[in-house]
């Protein structure tokens, strides 16, 4: 592959231009999933194909039909151009994640570039798979949620208070369970209200403190102990350690320096923490297996391979499949919760309405006979 980028100029008014754009659509734009997929398979097959960065930036930038993703090809063009890296070029655009950009830097200076934007190709191609999957899994359950919450909302402003006036005029004493179900009516704006309150402060709080340490210590700690969830989002990231081992390994880098471009990649607490520990293990002299058995995050059957996989030097063969085997798992474990959810979530629906109609009607048939007598 070709670099020599210094014989190509850009005219000033171009770069400027492009900076002034690139400024204000920042705040508000980002390149999805589905563009970035798209730009690493083509940009890597120009690359193979012997055309050089420039050439191919080119080329991308003129046959892109989005104008915010055509500024943004053109920026890391005229950033390479000016002679700094391709890595910090796309860095700077912010536009691109840790593990894209420390990713690109191992494939420049192991001159890897092609491979390495192949298999970020491939890993954005399994993220939009696994994003599809799970949305699929979750659309319907979620619209029957938030109908659920509405009848709910309906039936306790609405229906609860028909009946609860009707009950008054009788006088009668009423069943616990429908004593209980008039008061909720009588405060379920307070109930809906604070609800409603606590999911917007849950969220604005993440936001502002999702860089604190001893916060994310403390929700990934809640995350992992959600059953069946937990252990998926483990594999999920374990499988991003797996690749990413992959990847840098494969190029050649150091088991530590593997460690530290894959603590930076990887935004998940538990494992960040595990990888120090790690580096501190191995420059002391004990092998990778032996580290990554101290901590819980990793599975028993991870280490184990690992360490047959160090026996006989193939460490980037056997994260390679345990890239594939994790991935396996998380598709399978998708569309479990898909089957699971959608009849534990109408039984639970048939419950609550249940328990409310019943509250409602029964005093209505004591009252019934009590009329006939």
């Amino acid at each position: 592959m070709s670099l020599d980028l210094n014989t190509y100029k850009t005219p000033k008014s171009e770069k400027k231009s492009v900076k002034i754009k690139n400024t204000n659509l920042q705040f508000s734009k980002s390149l999805s999933d589905k563009q970035k997929e798209i730009f690493y398979r083509e940009l890597s097959m120009l690359l193979k194909s012997g055309v050089d960065f420039k050439k191919a930036l080119e080329i991308l930038g003129n046959q892109s039909s989005n104008k915010f993703e055509k500024e943004i090809i053109i920026e890391v063009k005229n950033k390479v151009v000016e002679g700094r890296s391709i890595y910090e070029s796309i860095k700077e655009t912010k536009q691109f994640s840790p593990y894209e950009y420390y990713s690109i830097q191992i494939g420049e200076e192991t001159r890897k570039l092609e491979e390495v934007l192949a298999e970020l190709q491939k890993y954005f191609n399994r993220k939009i798979q696994m994003k599809r999957q799970i949305i699929s899994v979750l659309t319907y359950p979620a619209i029957v949620i938030i109908v659920t919450l509405l009848v709910l909302y309906f039936m306790l402003n609405k229906v609860v208070p028909m009946f609860s006036s009707v009950f008054r005029q009788f006088g009668s004493e009423l069943p616990k369970s429908t004593q209980v179900i008039i008061k909720l009516s009588n405060h379920s704006g307070t109930i809906f209200t604070l609800v409603l309150t606590i999911i917007i402060g849950v969220i604005i709080t993440n936001f502002l403190l999702k860089k604190d340490q001893n916060y994310r210590a403390f929700t990934t700690k809640i995350v992992l102990k959600i059953p069946y969830f937990g252990n998926l989002i483990r594999k999920i990231y374990i499988s991003r350690f797996c690749q990413a081992m992959n990847l840098l390994i494969t190029s050649k880098t150091t088991l530590i320096n593997s460690l530290t471009l894959t603590s930076k990649m990887i935004a998940f607490y538990p494992i960040e923490v595990a990888i120090e520990e790690i580096k501190e293990d191995i420059t002391r002299g004990a092998t990778l297996h032996e580290s990554l058995k101290k901590h819980s995050v990793f599975e028993n059957k991870m280490v184990s391979m690992v360490e047959v996989a160090e026996q006989v030097n193939q460490l980037e063969t056997m994260f390679e499949r345990l890239t594939e085997q994790y991935n396996e798992d998380i598709s399978h474990q998708t569309k479990m919760i898909g089957v699971v959810l959608e009849p534990m979530i109408i039984i639970v629906i048939g419950i609550i309405v249940g328990i409310i109609m019943v509250s409602m009607y029964a005093p209505m048939f004591d009252l019934s006979k009590i009329i006939n007598k």
